[in-house]
């Protein structure tokens, strides 16, 4: 009989049904995760997906203008077409070097931007454009060594870059380098100028054309400092050197004022003034920044933004400045330089300050220096020279030597000296520039003739010898003589900072009195002591005025920028008058040396009788002072080891201040022109030259502007050519 065979039953493996029950088990857990995502946190994670960080960007504005007085424009702004790019936190090198090449394939930037490029520049640019050539350039075994420290190799793979591939690099690769340079030297969300020095037209359309295709590139306007005023045959701003100057976008802000700016919202590639008028006004000049508030993802792509502050232009500075003025004794002082060089090659500047005696508006300070470079001598702007330059100034102090005389009862007005040399005991003979002397003369005299031995005699009075004996001792305290006369000098300004508002002003300098008693008498003569032309303006304007020292200003008003370029905003603040102090002398005194100031220019034998047109009723004082000739020689001499000439130490400054009109001042003058003689030269007066010229001028000119018809200021800017 036939067995039956077993029907074979199907079941699945235990450790089948094990997996798919730990599958079911996982997936459970997985819906039950993504539910309390879901439901649960769903919210949450959807706000942080929509996260998003605003950032202000602050937008530059037009700086503001600088104008004359007479609201003639002497630097305003050029429009230029510019082409900028603002990188955003999701820009990496790649993502700017594709960009960067597009745009090179529409704009040229200028030689200049190639040329700044360094080596450095360029390895680091061959690096990114060509990466499987730089990885090579050190093998993983040295990689290994330098614990692929990634800065020590790419330190390794930038000294391995030879010249020849530097040299590879066609004039199309420097120009995206350029462009790629200044991409990645701007600040997140900060607008960076690649291009704004001779953008054609076409440049400007075809890249405004492409915007889409040019991801944080736009096309905007910016501006450059016009500098209205040249000087004849001279791409030179006049009063160029007291404008100062802007910094470039590439300079940014000045490294020393960097926290200081940055803390007034300046960003660190903008243009702020860094010297002078441009800098000692940066608050007004610099405006207020367009704010637009930009919204970024996590990404850092922006999403969208809007303007919030819409900025202001910067103010318009009004200057004390006449430029007409400014002009004509900026060529005077050029002119007269040129003729006394003829006989004295030494002769290598000179300085002018003009101010209002009353209200120390500066209404022109001018100097300028012959500076010789590759064997040609020019003639340069140096109107600084006034306040940052120091020299002895002679007998144009004697004002002040006769009013501390007064003041002190050392001497009294009309007081009577003979002039005649002065012999003392071990000190050579003290006389005036007249062998024999004047002979018995009075302070009026005095200052007329320019009397060296009745200022000696006022000196010694102040010390407390009243008589001369001739040959005996000379026996006056000599620092407390200095002391005394130190401290009314300064009163006048003398030796003490004026106060001008510019920066970099120096005060003179005080010289140590050689020990030799008689030498302290050369003090009241205008030596050793130095003094800035502008501190010899305001001690001369004191005198002027009355007595009262003011403080030099350059400013005279700010205005509200203009709506049009055209007509002047409303003013927003005057710069007043500001009177630092009021000597201690009797009004008495201070007309008695007016008087003798009148007799210098207006009377017979007066230093600068017949010099300067007696139709101008000036009233002034010459001066003469023996100085150590200190010019641009010097630096020549001692860079090859030369020993100086023996002339050098017998040069003669001149130097005149003065008035006009006597009768009541509108304009106080200092003249200074180092070393103008040398030796036993004859005096060439290029001193009182320059101060007739320029006093003319002045008054010429004054009579031209009441002659002709002139606009009303608040409605008009008047035409700068």
């Amino acid at each position: 009989m036939k067995k039956k065979k077993r029907k074979k039953r199907s079941h699945i493996p235990f450790r089948m049904n094990m997996l798919f029950f730990a599958v079911f088990v996982l997936f459970s857990v997985l819906v039950v995760r993504l539910g309390i995502v879901q439901i649960v946190y769903g919210q949450d994670y959807k706000k942080e997906l929509e996260q998003t960080e605003d950032k202000t960007i602050h937008t530059s504005v037009p700086r503001g203008r600088i104008l004359d007085r007479n609201y003639k424009v002497i630097v305003g702004n050029k429009a230029l077409k510019a082409i900028t790019y603002t990188r955003t936190q999701a820009d990496d090198n790649k993502k700017m070097l594709k960009v960067a090449r597009k745009l090179g394939e529409i704009i040229k930037v200028p030689d200049a931007d190639v040329k700044r490029l360094t080596d450095r520049d360029k390895k680091d640019f061959w690096i990114l454009t060509h990466p499987k050539a730089a990885k090579q350039l050190v093998s993983k075994a040295e990689q290994a060594k330098l614990d692929n420290d990634s800065d020590k190799i790419y330190k390794l793979q930038l000294k391995r870059i030879t010249k020849q591939d530097l040299d590879s690099m066609s004039p199309e690769d420097l120009n995206v380098l350029a462009i790629y340079s200044k991409m990645s030297a701007g600040y997140v969300l900060s607008p960076q100028i690649i291009k704004n020095t001779g953008v054609t037209n076409k440049e400007y359309a075809t890249v405004s054309e492409n915007l889409s295709a040019l991801p944080g590139v736009d096309i905007t306007t910016d501006w450059e400092r016009n500098y209205v005023f040249k000087e004849a045959n001279s791409n030179d701003s006049v009063l160029g050197s007291i404008l100062g100057d802007v910094t470039t976008e590439k300079e940014g802000l000045p490294a020393d004022k960097e926290q200081y700016y940055t803390a007034r919202g300046y960003s660190r590639n903008d243009r702020v003034g860094k010297s002078y008028i441009e800098q000692q006004y940066e608050d007004v000049l610099s405006g207020e920044k367009e704010k637009v508030e930009a919204k970024q993802d996590k990404k850092g792509n922006v999403i969208s933004s809007k303007v919030i502050s819409k900025g202001k232009p910067g103010s318009d500075l009004v200057l004390s400045i006449d430029i007409d003025l400014q002009k004509e004794v900026e060529k005077i002082i050029t002119d007269e330089i040129k003729a006394a060089r003829a006989s004295n090659p030494l002769v290598d500047r000179a300085f002018v300050t003009v101010m209002n005696p009353y209200t120390g508006e500066v209404l022109s300070m001018a100097g300028k220096q012959v500076v010789t470079k590759n064997g040609s001598a020019k003639i340069k702007d140096f109107a600084l020279g006034n306040m940052t330059t120091a020299y002895p100034s002679g007998s144009a102090v004697k004002g002040a030597t006769v009013l501390t005389g007064y003041q002190t009862g050392a001497i009294s007005p009309g007081s009577v000296f003979v002039d005649q040399p002065l012999h003392f005991a071990g000190t050579p003979v003290k006389k005036s520039w007249v062998a024999n002397g004047f002979g018995a003369i009075n302070d009026l005299k005095a200052l007329q003739v320019s009397s060296n031995v009745y200022m000696f005699r006022t000196v010694m009075a102040i010390g407390g010898q009243h008589n001369y004996v001739p040959n005996g001792p000379l026996r006056i305290d000599k620092m407390k003589t200095i002391r005394t006369l130190r401290k009314y000098f300064a009163q006048f300004g003398l030796g003490v900072k004026t106060g001008i508002d510019l920066p970099g002003e120096v005060g003179g300098y005080q010289t140590e009195v050689p020990p030799n008693s008689g030498n302290v008498l050369d003090f009241g003569i205008g030596q050793f002591d130095t003094y800035t032309p502008l501190q010899l303006c305001q001690y001369v304007s004191t005198i002027a005025n009355g007595g009262y020292r003011v403080q030099p200003h350059i400013a005279k008003e700010i205005r509200e920028p203009s709506p049009d370029g055209k007509t002047l905003g409303p003013v927003e603040k005057d710069i007043g008058t500001t009177v630092l102090n009021r000597v201690d002398m009797k009004e008495s005194y201070i007309n008695r040396v007016k008087q003798g100031f009148y007799n210098v220019v207006n009377v017979p034998h007066g230093t600068a009788y017949g010099r300067i047109d007696s139709s101008l009723k000036v009233a002034g004082k010459t001066g003469t002072a023996q100085a150590v000739y200190g010019g641009e020689l010097v630096e020549k001499y001692d860079a090859a080891g030369r020993t100086h000439p023996s002339l050098w130490s017998n040069a003669w400054n001149s130097t005149f201040v003065g008035y006009a009109p006597y009768n009541h001042p509108e304009i106080a003058i200092s003249v200074v022109v180092p070393w103008s003689y040398m030796g036993g030269a004859s005096d060439p007066h290029t001193n009182l030259k320059i101060a007739n010229r320029v006093l003319k001028a002045y008054f010429d000119l004054e009579k031209k502007e009441e002659s002709k018809a002139t606009n009303t200021p608040e409605k008009t800017v008047a035409n700068a050519n």
